[in-house]
């Protein structure tokens, strides 16, 4: 468990295409762990770390486990003369979880907002039950118009200002579990980490909220035989959610994807993560939901096995993201040792 590493990599901001912050944080843990590191066109963090040693005939496999560096947010579209502002959404947000929550403009000073509710006294009943559009939402300052100017300009980035925070022993929060949580385990799991029989390819990636655009480009480069993503896996364990909507549970185990709506996972991929699992008594769950970075590796050049892994997060999307240290745990404990032994997928690669 390394609170420090984890509170550091949240509370970076990082938003779709702006991801330079959290991308220094993750390249200064991983840079002492690999053979070799570097930032390609796209902004992804690639660390490599080559075989130690053989195993069967042939050069090893390459491997690419990739977990997306940035964060849903907003970009500055308009202001106001009276120094109010409009928004524009980087990543998907439902607006029922935005109004009255607080903001940092990233402009030429950091500047706080709120997203401005909108008062009951000039509401009637039936508008009061209406939940605001997002694009009717209106960033507020606090400062006058001429200052707002002075410090924020069209394009500038926005992101929510809630940051990591413990709220028990075993459970933390913050507004970007996804996919903060992956970075954390892409570089909890090359901490001493064993010799391996494949070329690892450890991959921070960008813009994967707005159409998993930097693993595609990653990928086109490594050309990877395998392919895992590190993303966060929907905790339906929530108050509203049916019974036939439980896929996973917070602290409940690491989840495996065997389905999404962009990825099926490789059979012989999914079937190694699962046997490792079970080997070696790390608790997994089988999720069916979502969209990752693995979507690109499985269709980049001629296709690489593929499959996501993740830890449960509760309320995905939103500013209060839940998850349990025991799953992030299981996530790092599971990669380290699938890793060592993901040599075995040869005879489904050549």
């Amino acid at each position: 468990m390394n609170e420090q590493l984890l509170r550091a990599l949240c509370d970076a901001p990082g938003v779709s295409g702006w991801e330079d912050e959290v991308r220094e944080v993750a390249q200064a843990e991983l840079a002492p762990h690999a053979d070799e590191i570097r930032v390609d066109r796209l902004g992804n963090l690639i660390a490599v770390r080559r075989a130690a040693r053989r195993a069967g005939n042939g050069p090893p496999l390459k491997v690419m486990v990739a977990a997306h560096m940035d964060e849903i947010g907003f970009m500055v579209k308009a202001i106001d003369e009276r120094g109010f502002i409009r928004v524009q959404p980087v990543g998907g947000f439902d607006p029922r979880t935005l109004v009255s929550q607080r903001l940092v403009i990233h402009g030429r000073k950091r500047v706080g907002a709120v997203f401005a509710p909108v008062p009951n006294w000039i509401e009637s009943d039936q508008e009061r039950r209406r939940v605001t559009p997002l694009e009717e939402l209106v960033v507020d300052t606090g400062l006058p118009g001429d200052e707002v100017r002075d410090r924020v300009e069209i394009g500038d980035y926005v992101t929510l200002a809630a940051e990591f925070a413990t709220l028990n022993e075993r459970v933390v929060m913050a507004r970007n579990f996804d996919d903060r949580l992956g970075v954390y385990v892409l570089v909890e799991m090359l901490r001493n980490l064993g010799d391996l029989a494949v070329d690892l390819y450890a991959v921070g990636t960008t813009q994967e909220e707005v159409g998993v655009r930097g693993a595609a480009v990653a990928a086109y480069e490594i050309d990877p035989d395998v392919g895992v993503a590190l993303d966060g896996s929907v905790s339906s364990d929530v108050p509203y959610a049916r019974d036939d909507l439980q896929y996973t549970r917070l602290g409940a185990g690491v989840g495996i994807y065997r389905f999404d709506r962009l990825t099926i996972s490789d059979r012989p991929l999914y079937g190694l993560l699962v046997d490792t699992a079970r080997r070696h008594e790390i608790p997994y769950q089988v999720t069916m939901w979502g969209g990752t970075d693995a979507s690109a590796m499985q269709r980049t050049r001629s296709g690489a096995l593929a499959c996501t892994v993740g830890v449960p997060v509760r309320y995905m999307h939103s500013t209060v993201q839940l998850a349990h240290w025991d799953d992030i745990e299981g996530n790092v404990a599971l990669m380290r040792r699938f890793l060592a032994r993901a040599h075995e997928l040869a005879p489904h690669c050549r």
